[in-house]
Parts: C-alpha cells; sequence; structure tokens
C-alpha cells in the first residue's frame, strides 16, 4: 500500500481520518438516506414503483461510475478526486431540489450518486496512505463506521426537512457534500506514495494471482446476508413478529450503534493479529450462524417464539452481517499496492453494489411471493458460508500487514 512517511505527524493522520469519514457519511446519506423521503414522494403524485426508482438512482450512478474515480484517483490523486466528485455531488442534489418534476429529479439523482462515488473509491485509499500497516485496520473500521452514520443521520434529518416536500431534504444533501468539498480542499494532502525510478517498470496488476479475486467473491458473498436483513428485517418484524412500526424503526436505528462498533472491533482485531484475511474468514463464519439463527428464529415465530426473540435474532444479525466491510476493504489496498489501490477499491465496490442492488428484490420474492422470510434469510446465511470457504488464507497476506503488527 501508499508509503507512509515516518516523521508524518499524527495529528495529520487523524485529520485525514476525520475527513474521510466526513466524506463517507455525507455520501451515504445521499446514495442511502433515500428511503426516508418514500412518504415525501409519495406525497407529489408518484407511485410506489417510480418512488423506488428514485430512491435506487444513486446507487445506479454510482455502480456506473466507480470504477472511473478509481482509475483517476490512481493517476491524479485523492484529493483532487475527492473534492470534484463531492462538488458535483452538491450541484446534482441542488438540481434535485429544484427540480419540479420526476424525471428530471432521477436524473439529478444519478448524477448525484455518480459524483458521491468518488469518495469509496478515494476516501479509503486515502486513509491507508495516511496510516501505518498496524494501524490500519482500526483507521479503516473508523471510515466504514460512515456508512451506518450516514444512514441514521437521513432517518433523523431527512423526514422532518420533507414535511412540505422533499426540496428541503435535497438542499440539506447537497449542503453536506458542498461542506464536506471544502473541507477536503482545504485540510486534504496526498499521501507519499514509494518513488519510482526512472525506466522502472510499472508494478504489475494484482489480479494475475487469485487472492483479490477470492477477497472481491467473498465479499461480494457477504452482501447477500446483510441486504438480505436490512431490507426485509423491518417488514418482517411489523408483519410476523408483533413488533409496530415505530417500534421496529427504533430497534434497526439502535443498530447502528452496534454496527460502528462491530467495524471498529474487527479492525482492531485485524491489526492486533496482524492479518486481514484470518478475521475475515471467522466472521464470514460467524454471519452464517447468526443469520441462519434468524432463519430458523424467523420460521418459529409467532407460532412458538415471540417478539422478544425475533428482536434478539435481528439484532444479533444486523450487527454481524455489517462487521465484515472495513477489514474486506482493508486488504483488497493492501493486496492492491498503492498503483492500483483505486482502481481496486473501485472494482470492489461495484461488485458489492451490484450484489445489493440484486438481493432485495431476490429476497423480496422470496419472501412475499416464495416460501417465506426464512428462506430469504437462509439464502443470506447460505451466501456467508459460501464465503468462508472463498476467502484466502492468511498465508497469501502481503509481508506488510504482518509486519504492522510486531
Amino acid at each position: 500500500m501508499t508509503a507512509v512517511p515516518t516523521a508524518s505527524p499524527p495529528a495529520a493522520r487523524w485529520r485525514h481520518l476525520l475527513v474521510g469519514l466526513t466524506g463517507l457519511v455525507a455520501a451515504c446519506a445521499a446514495q442511502n438516506g433515500l428511503p426516508f423521503l418514500t412518504v415525501a414522494l409519495r406525497g407529489e403524485g408518484l407511485s410506489l414503483p417510480q418512488v423506488s426508482l428514485l430512491v435506487a438512482a444513486p446507487t445506479a450512478g454510482l455502480v456506473c461510475a466507480l470504477l472511473a474515480w478509481g482509475v483517476l484517483a490512481d493517476r491524479y490523486g485523492e484529493r483532487l478526486v475527492l473534492s470534484c466528485g463531492l462538488a458535483v455531488a452538491a450541484a446534482a442534489l441542488t438540481g434535485a431540489a429544484l427540480a419540479d418534476a420526476a424525471v428530471p429529479t432521477g436524473l439529478w439523482l444519478l448524477l448525484a450518486g455518480a459524483g458521491s462515488a468518488s469518495v469509496h473509491a478515494a476516501s479509503g485509499r486515502l486513509v491507508l496512505g495516511w496510516f501505518p500497516p498496524g494501524q490500519r485496520g482500526l483507521a479503516m473500521g473508523i471510515r466504514q463506521a460512515g456508512q451506518p452514520l450516514g444512514v441514521g443521520l437521513a432517518a433523523l434529518v431527512l423526514p422532518r426537512l420533507a414535511t412540505e416536500g422533499p426540496g428541503g431534504a435535497f438542499a440539506f444533501l447537497a449542503a453536506g457534500c458542498a461542506v464536506t468539498a471544502v473541507l477536503v480542499g482545504l485540510l486534504v494532502r496526498d499521501p507519499a506514495r514509494p518513488p519510482r525510478t526512472d525506466g522502472a517498470p510499472r508494478p504489475p496488476s494484482p489480479y494475475r494471482g487469485p487472492v483479490l479475486w477470492r477477497v472481491h467473491a467473498a465479499s461480494t458473498l457477504l452482501v447477500v446476508p446483510q441486504f438480505a436483513v436490512a431490507g426485509l428485517a423491518f417488514d418482517w418484524l411489523v408483519r410476523e413478529a408483533g413488533w409496530s412500526a415505530a417500534g421496529a424503526g427504533t430497534l434497526l436505528a439502535v443498530t447502528q450503534v452496534g454496527g460502528v462498533a462491530a467495524r471498529l472491533g474487527a479492525g482492531t482485531w485485524s491489526d492486533r493479529v496482524g492479518s486481514r484475511l484470518g478475521p475475515l474468514r471467522q466472521v464470514a463464519v460467524a454471519v452464517a450462524v447468526v443469520v441462519g439463527l434468524l432463519a430458523v428464529v424467523a420460521a418459529l415465530t409467532p407460532d412458538v417464539l415471540g417478539p422478544a426473540a425475533a428482536a434478539v435474532a435481528v439484532a444479533l444479525a444486523a450487527v454481524a452481517t455489517v462487521s465484515p466491510n472495513g477489514v474486506a476493504f482493508t486488504s483488497v489496498a493492501e493486496q492492491a499496492g498503492s498503483a492500483w489501490a483505486g482502481r481496486a477499491l473501485g472494482a470492489h465496490n461495484t461488485v458489492q453494489n451490484l450484489a445489493a442492488a440484486l438481493t432485495v428484490p431476490l429476497a423480496a420474492l422470496l419472501a412475499d411471493g416464495g416460501p417465506g422470510y426464512p428462506a430469504a434469510f437462509a439464502l443470506g446465511a447460505a451466501a456467508a458460508a459460501g464465503a468462508v470457504g472463498v476467502v484466502p488464507g492468511p498465508a497469501a497476506e502481503r509481508p506488510a500487514v504482518a509486519a504492522g503488527a510486531r
């Protein structure tokens, strides 16, 4: 991964981590927070299918742009990519706030997702470039906490700003991206990269070997249980487990705090043991067990088990399924090396988001038009079990990881 000067002050590292975290919070609020505007958008006269297209537009834009942002980050650096991408997202969200019809709103949201994709391609690389190997797991755990924090922020703020229509909520999201773009321009400096001598060959592609492919594949499989639980838990709690909508929403909001703690814990653990792949495999085992337990609980509810058992099973699954993200992300960047990190992280996020986009409708079909919620959750458990066998062995770690643990 990127070289870290030994003389770099700790304050500079943590400043870059804070900016990276802020960028991810702003981006994820815009990308993943639109479901909280469903009521407001339907109040504009849109049908539920039309609303779902608007909600999905930022994710579609993100998938289309991730690889391009990764290539640009490898060539021009993180600061330029982050500031330009967030500025594009801010301008597009401003356009969405001013739009007066569904089609232009959707196009603006598509562009907002494409711009904010720069955060996924470059901010993680920025953080990793400023931290030595022995601190990268914790640093990436903190950075990856931006996803649940962004969703939580959107849940708290967007519905309140959208009482008179979604424009105020879009304006809030635009302001968050704009402020973060300014912070990047003022506070971020690209980390040092390993020097290249004149005439030296370009570093070979890390995709010539199987390790990076397997990390991508395992992480993609682990997205299936994450989004099966995230997409269906609320509906299952209300429809079959005896919870009210308000109670289920509060429960799932609290699990976001647990998700943050899980990501931090997994990152710290990987630093201490000097391995990303070992903890990733063990977390995958835990995800398979916990989501499998949720499937069993769903099969026994409400005939045998009640609301309390359902709540415990959902809380455990919601926390466990988000815990692998930071460790996997760190592993990808370290396996790729500084010359390829932007492209590798862009590819990683692309396949994960594609898997997420496919998982929710497939799980919904199983739950609503097929065998039911237990089968949908069992699908997630099976995918996690598959990931256990796909994660490479610890022997495949790059030397820098183990060295950082000493």
